[in-house]
């Protein structure tokens, strides 16, 4: 493909790293990235995806804005609180880059869905907080075969995982821990969602151009408070129910 003047200077800097350069260009706006859940991790994500000429990006959230989401949640303004979320994030990124498509599902992610909606897309970014949503969103990658990237957080503490195959997130999370934290409940400071959701930006765009090392097989671990990280193998289980 060429690109139009007006993108090859919105997309100098990648144009001239050697890592990416005309042909990883070129391979982020051919790219569907599909990315469930457009809250704390989803919206950094999506936000630089957009600014990075991923060519079409898919949102799935069936949530509306909230006023408590502005504290973390950036891909959206007060003025859009009560709208839903997705097609607000929309208008955001189509303003940020007019030269990406953004396909919208104002709707929850199921196990009789999630196969219909990630067959369509080359990469799954999960950011949700809800582990059996990430159990079935884990399944259906693993049986259309389609890489997951994957974000969590809570408190002052992330992490950031690359999922193709075996070991699969549901080796990492066998079972639905019975007292999960939610956010909602224990809280988050606001600028871990920029971190996590930067991080998995990277892995999608790594991902998607080759570059560098993802985290497939691997865990990041971020902690916020002490501002140190750290990463850890990912060991198979085998017998996981979903690639065992």
């Amino acid at each position: 493909m060429i690109f139009s003047e007006d993108e090859v200077e919105r997309y100098a800097r990648h144009l001239v790293l050697s890592e990416v350069g005309g042909p990883g260009q070129q391979a982020l706006n051919r790219a569907r990235v599909l990315i469930v859940g457009a809250g704390g991790v989803g919206s950094p994500t999506a936000l630089y995806l957009a600014a990075a000429g991923v060519g079409t990006l898919g949102l799935i959230d069936d949530d509306v804005v909230g006023l408590s989401n502005l504290q973390r949640q950036i891909a959206f303004s007060t003025a859009q609180v009560g709208r839903s979320k997705v097609e607000a994030a929309a208008e955001r990124l189509v303003g940020l880059n007019p030269h990406i498509a953004v396909e919208t599902f104002a709707e929850r992610i199921t196990a009789n869905n999630a196969a219909a909606r990630i067959e369509a897309f080359d990469i799954v970014l999960d950011g949700t907080d809800d582990f059996q949503t990430r159990l079935w969103v884990n399944a259906a990658c693993v049986a259309a075969g389609k890489p997951l990237v994957s974000g969590a957080l809570g408190r002052w503490n992330g992490q950031i995982g690359v999922f193709l195959g075996q070991p699969c997130y549901q080796c990492l999370v066998s079972e639905i821990p019975p007292d999960a934290e939610t956010c909602a409940r224990v809280g988050v400071v606001g600028a871990l969602t920029g971190v996590i959701g930067s991080m998995a930006a990277l892995e999608v765009i790594k991902l998607i151009t080759g570059a560098g090392e993802a985290l497939t097989g691997r865990l990041m671990l971020y902690d916020g408070l002490a501002g140190s990280a750290r990463t850890v193998r990912v060991a198979a289980d085998p017998e996981c129910p979903v690639c065992g």
